[in-house]
């Protein structure tokens, strides 16, 4: 009986599936014509039920896909709009659009625009009973942070608090910064103080030097000097990028070295520059007895001599700039030229601005216009009133600015008077400051000889100690200079020689001459040391005599 009824299903089955196929074509196509009944997407009909499987609840079936072969109206079912997408009846995965991310996006994007609109809140108010030093504290607390609200609000709504004059001023001084190892080099440098040059200038003497150095080897050949070649010698020999705009800085800086020309015709050996292009050319300048064979000689000697005296007007205008430092200052103070030594110790040397270059001849351009002026008088008459006025007025600008001289370096201003020296006498604060100004005047115009005096000053304290630990040790009243001198410069921090000890040895006996004395016997010299001085009052008197040798 099982047996009877399973046979039964599955021909039952059987002949649902191939009912369509015994009707022939015409009812094939009939089926495929026909809309499709109304089903529910979500559920598929469950197969018949088998006799030893039991009756499933109404609940959503998954869609058959175990087996390989399916009918042909469940694949037209499966089809939207009952087509085929070709002979494969395999359709594609769409998953729905989740367009929750972007809702989301555009909720946050709302409340940051509220909170950006949104008034700062008011802090709360200061206390009554805050002492006046806290107050101003908070005060000053406050004010920063409403600078710092009101500058990130500007930042984030495309800065609405900065003029359109602030801000490219400020994004021209940021992109217009030099490096820390152009805007410090006078401080990294291992020299001794003096009328050091910035870096920049440096720069421009070592680009003379080389543009000397070509020049002169294509001078002493007879051979022309172009612009070109010796903007190829000098980057060859410098690595530095080298222009039109430092010739005019050179010839600036020194107006009589060369003699600058537009001249055509000239041989290149490039494809770059036609020979009837004009292009640059430098002349040296040289006096009428610089002569070799009949014809003029650039020779090492007035190379040299050319060097120095560009160094030399590099630094005059330096001490120009520092002339106006020093005016600005309060009190102003005043230097000559000639005694000037060092540079101020508040004056930035790497600071001081570029020199402008001088004008160089550019290559005649004819039926060429190149200011508004030209334009204005060759196109008057063709043009509106209103163009006319427009061009007449950026004339008159760029004749204003043409006319300006470059400024010369502003001191900073001076401070004003701190809190803490309220209420001590101006006249007091006055005497201090024209103390602290000699002081600084004397620093500015002292000798290299005084210099040296003045570290030697500063090392016998620490040498006088020394002097005596060695006369103690060796356990006699008087020792070979000799002998003294390598006994100290074993003993010294520093590294010294024997004669630069010596020296000092003697300016020690020349300011103490009741403690130490220096005999010369025959061929050798003792020194004599008073064991029995007071070693505190020894190194005072030292330190004494240095502070004074520097007030003056």
């Amino acid at each position: 009986m099982a047996q009877l009824r399973l046979t039964d299903f599955f021909g039952r089955t059987k002949a649902a599936v191939s009912l369509p196929a015994k009707h022939g074509a015409r009812g094939l196509k009939a089926a495929l014509v026909a809309p499709p009944e109304p089903r529910n997407h979500g559920a598929v009909s469950p197969p018949p039920a088998s006799p030893r499987t039991p009756t499933r609840s109404a609940a959503p079936a998954v869609p058959r896909m175990a087996g390989r072969k399916r009918s042909r109206r469940e694949m037209e079912a499966e089809t939207p709009g009952g087509e085929r997408g070709g002979k494969s009846a395999r359709k594609r995965l769409e998953l729905p659009r989740d367009a929750g991310p972007e809702e989301e996006l555009a909720t946050l994007q709302s409340r940051l625009q509220r909170m950006r609109m949104k008034p700062p809140t008011q802090p709360p108010p200061i206390p009554a009973g805050v002492g006046a030093e806290l107050r101003s504290r908070l005060q000053s607390l406050r004010g920063l942070e409403l600078r710092l609200r009101a500058k990130a609000a500007g930042s984030g709504t495309g800065q609405p608090g900065v003029t359109g004059t602030e801000a490219p001023i400020a994004a021209q001084n940021s992109s217009t910064q030099l490096p820390a190892y152009q805007r410090f080099h006078a401080l990294a440098q291992d020299t001794p103080p003096g009328l050091t040059l910035p870096y920049k200038y440096k720069v421009l003497a070592e680009m003379f030097r080389s543009v000397d150095t070509i020049a002169g080897m294509l001078f002493n050949r007879a051979e022309t000097i172009t612009f070109a070649k010796v903007k190829q010698g000098v980057q060859d020999m410098m690595r530095k990028q080298f222009e039109e705009r430092h010739v005019g800085q050179i010839k600036a800086v020194y107006p009589t070295s060369y003699r600058f020309r537009q001249e055509k015709n000239i041989p290149t050996y490039s494809s770059g520059v036609k020979k009837s292009q004009y292009q640059l050319t430098l002349e040296p300048v040289l006096g009428e007895d610089e002569q070799l064979c009949g014809r003029p000689h650039l020779s090492a000697s007035r190379l040299l001599e050319r060097r120095k005296e560009f160094h030399r007007s590099l630094v005059n205008i330096v001490k120009q700039h520092h002339a106006a430092f020093l005016a600005a200052l309060s009190p102003p103070m005043e230097v000559p030229e000639d005694k000037l030594t060092r540079w101020h110790p508040r004056f930035n040397v790497d600071e001081v601005p570029d020199i402008s270059p001088a004008e160089l001849p550019q290559p005649p351009q004819e039926d060429r216009v190149s200011t508004a002026q030209e334009v204005l008088s060759a196109a008057r008459g063709t043009m509106s009133t209103k163009m006319e006025k427009a061009l007449a007025n950026l004339a008159l600008r760029s004749a204003e600015a043409g006319a300006e001289e470059p400024a010369l370096s502003k001191a900073a201003s001076p401070a004003s008077t701190s809190s803490a020296l309220k209420g001590v006498s101006q006249e007091l604060l006055e005497r201090i400051r024209a103390k602290e100004a000699r002081r600084l005047q004397a620093l500015m115009t002292r000798e290299m000889g005084q210099e040296e005096r003045l570290a030697m000053l500063g090392r016998l304290p620490a040498m006088a100690r020394i002097l005596r630990g060695v006369f103690v040790a060796e356990k006699k009243p008087a020792l070979p200079m000799e002998l003294a001198c390598a006994r100290m410069a074993d003993s010294f921090p520093t590294q010294m020689a024997a004669g630069e000890m010596e020296k000092h040895l003697r300016l020690l006996a020349e300011l103490l001459p009741d403690w130490v004395t220096i005999h010369a016997l025959r061929t050798d010299t003792y020194m004599k040391l008073d064991k029995n001085a007071d070693l505190g009052l020894v190194t005072e008197r030292l330190e004494k005599a240095a502070k004074e040798a520097e007030a003056l």
